[in-house]
């Protein structure tokens, strides 16, 4: 069953055309990964997705409801979760108080601050962000302050925030960047332990390591167009992708 499917996306920026007839379909529960070389699309085309921008012409459909047009808060709400290749988090909040607002969102539609003296009364909520930290291994430092984590841990922070809102689909853009090797590793088996929830994912990613050790399907873009789209084994050696590649990662 096809969760997204994307149909002639176009979008320019003046005389630069950024995306050019972009078709793809992802499936429900798959880990889709989207690469390509720097100024591809990638994240113009994931701005797309949540509603960030509006492509000039073509349909982007989630559980066959047509996204364009609709506000990012409310396709988030739809559920479609983003994490972006810098973590967005809140620096001087305590882990806990990161992922209790995303919590409030979707169950309030939105969040106020000057609500927050009646956010630890709701036990159901807090109780759900004590349990998502406890699965990703962040429970201990719940009370510690965002902003003093780990690159490592911010992203699992940001997972989090992702997870307490139950989301169908989650777009990841690059989400090892900056990372060590060992941090990697672990980023790779917390997707994998997100997968076992049914969660699809759509990745975009430069590390070829990630994308070989996660994805079910490939899509590669290049100047703003999938040029191949397969299982990764087949992409690996197909000649456009090394083409494409050239001068940049090597695969």
């Amino acid at each position: 069953m096809q969760i997204l499917e994307v149909k002639g996306v176009n979008k320019s920026f003046g005389g630069l055309k950024a995306l050019n007839e972009v078709n793809l379909s992802v499936e429900q529960g798959d880990v889709h990964a989207i690469i390509g070389p720097n100024g591809a699309g990638k994240s113009t085309l994931l701005n797309c997705f949540v509603g960030r921008l509006t492509p000039d012409t073509g349909s982007v459909s989630f559980m066959g409801k047509n996204l364009i047009g609709i506000k990012p808060h409310e396709i988030n709400q739809a559920g479609v979760s983003r994490v972006f290749q810098t973590p967005e988090i809140f620096g001087d909040l305590s882990i806990l108080d990161n992922v209790i607002i995303p919590a409030l969102a979707t169950q309030d539609g939105s969040f106020r601050f000057n609500a927050w003296s009646g956010v630890l009364r709701r036990t159901e909520v807090q109780d759900k962000a004590e349990s998502i930290l406890e699965d990703l291994g962040l429970a201990d430092k719940r009370h510690t302050i965002a902003s003093s984590l780990s690159r490592g841990d911010k992203r699992r922070l940001e997972l989090a925030m992702c997870l307490v809102q139950d989301p169908k689909l989650v777009l990841l853009d690059e989400p090892t960047a900056g990372m060590s090797r060992a941090d990697t590793n672990n980023t790779i088996d917390l997707l994998k332990s997100i997968g076992e929830r049914g969660i699809t994912k759509i990745v975009i990613e430069h590390d070829m390591h990630v994308v070989f050790s996660l994805a079910h399907k490939v899509s590669v873009l290049a100047q703003g167009t999938v040029i191949v789209e397969g299982k990764p084994e087949d992409i690996k050696g197909d000649p456009r992708v090394q083409e494409a590649y050239l001068g940049g990662v090597h695969i």
